[in-house]
């Protein structure tokens, strides 16, 4: 058993960090592909594009023209343009989950996407929803991910994300003993 990692951060082995940062331009460029993706077989001019655009917050100032969406020029731009924050990612993920919801469709997104997200909203929910966790762990059950302390409260990683950015009232819940 390494003991190292339980040492303070003065004495714990050193790994490579040079990868993490908290610019979130690649996970809000992979939400807009991930939308362009649900929306492939709809015409450009879909209003659920426009809507997508306007709930993430993505458009320029003033760009909201009934023009059909480019959302693969969006990604680009993205991908490309300033720093984003994850605030900006848990917009982003909160409308592609209601796109998704209006498409009938699956969002799809990595589960350390949703985690970030769910670890965010977990601090700027609704006072009713981070009352429901606090206190607690909570843990996706089918990601590798959890956050808090005390008993645990479990449920998927995108529901638990659902719960927090108030697209779902169903929180997660204590294991069964």
């Amino acid at each position: 058993m390494d003991i190292s990692k339980y040492l303070p951060l003065s004495q714990r082995r050193h790994d490579d960090e040079s990868t993490v940062t908290s610019d979130r331009r690649v996970e809000i460029a992979a939400v807009v592909d991930r939308a362009r993706d649900l929306l492939a077989s709809r015409p450009e001019s879909d209003p659920l594009a426009r809507r997508f655009v306007a709930d993430a917050r993505l458009a320029a100032a003033g760009e909201a023209s009934p023009a059909p969406v480019d959302l693969l020029a969006l990604a680009d731009q993205v991908r490309t343009g300033r720093k984003r924050k994850v605030s900006e990612l848990a917009r982003a993920v909160r409308a592609l989950l209601s796109l998704a919801d209006a498409l009938g469709s699956s969002a799809d997104l990595p589960s350390l996407t949703l985690g970030s997200v769910a670890l965010y909203a977990s601090g700027m929910a609704p006072f009713e929803r981070r009352a429901v966790i606090a206190g607690h762990t909570v843990k996706a059950i089918d990601a590798d991910w959890q956050f808090g302390s005390g008993p645990e409260l479990r449920g998927t990683a995108e529901g638990i994300t659902r719960f927090l950015l108030a697209l779902s009232d169903t929180p997660p819940r204590a294991p069964h003993a």
